[in-house]
């Protein structure tokens, strides 16, 4: 298969942008679509800054990052993706927000062999599939956070993906430098189906007053080598996002342990969202 020269992503968040940024420090044309024009110019700063820290890092070079931000093209019209050969939507972890996109994709995207991936990280593939006139060319491809750093991309192949869809996907991974996995098209997958009771249960641990924040963070990355604990992990991905998992997960399977815990739901409802609000289990200054 040839490689995918022109790019899509929906959405420009952190996943969307993570995932643009990817694509342009490997040679892709990415045009970035968000829902309005002042959205899209948060995003382009958002992806800018994250190539700024990559230089100021050592990670790329100026030229490395010019050649980065002369590849992407941001717009608030779908209708600029008529061309490309495949897109990403990075839209918010709702079903009914997603459905809505990729019906949208669906008419405007031109050429009919174009894969449509999702990047939910819990909604079933196959509800957004089945939405479309291409189900055999709509896949998941759950990449991580930070999408930069981080190697790993689930391939979700619904009930209706075709062989050849999966594969270009996988082939499309490996050239963003992705490694792969492939998993089941169930709620959560292969890794939220492992690490979200986990971060839950950090949850109901602080939420009893079995232990302090701090003191269940230390205790697993001092005592079981993880890089980051828990409650600062749901920091990083998001307090919202990690609810919107869990209870995609309690929806399919009815298990106890997957339910979100009373103070989750409520620092939710509180803004309180992680990093990405500048307070969660921690504050974070500017």
């Amino acid at each position: 298969m040839d490689s995918v020269t022109r790019l899509g992503v929906v959405g420009c968040g952190l996943m969307g942008s993570g995932i643009a940024e990817v694509a342009a420090r490997h040679g892709l044309d990415v045009r970035v679509a968000e829902a309005t024009l002042d959205a899209a110019k948060a995003g382009r700063r958002r992806l800018t800054l994250s190539l700024d820290r990559g230089v100021a890092r050592g990670r790329l070079t100026e030229e490395q990052r010019d050649q980065a931000l002369s590849r992407l093209i941001f717009t608030h019209d779908l209708g600029d993706l008529a061309d490309c050969q495949f897109v990403v939507e990075a839209v918010a972890e709702n079903r009914d927000i997603k459905i809505d996109v990729i019906r949208a994709l669906d008419k405007v995207v031109e050429d009919h062999t174009a894969i449509l991936a999702t990047n939910t990280s819990s909604i079933p593939v196959v509800d957004l599939a089945v939405a479309t006139e291409r189900p055999g060319q709509v896949i998941g491809m759950h990449f991580f956070n930070p999408v930069p750093v981080q190697r790993l991309v689930e391939v979700i192949p619904a009930l209706t993906t075709s062989a050849v869809t999966e594969q270009r996907t996988r082939d499309f991974s490996e050239q963003l430098g992705k490694r792969t996995v492939r998993a089941p098209d169930r709620a959560g997958f292969v890794v939220n189906a492992l690490l979200v009771p986990y971060l839950l249960s950090a949850v109901r641990m602080m939420e009893s007053g079995g232990a302090q924040a701090q003191d269940i963070d230390q205790g697993m990355e001092l005592g079981c080598a993880h890089p980051m604990g828990p409650l600062r992990l749901i920091d990083l991905i998001g307090l919202d996002t990690v609810q919107a998992i869990a209870e995609s997960m309690h929806e399919e399977f009815k298990e106890p342990l997957y339910a979100p815990p009373a103070l989750l739901r409520r620092m939710v409802t509180a803004g309180h969202l992680g990093r990405k609000s500048g307070r969660g289990f921690y504050p974070y200054g500017e």
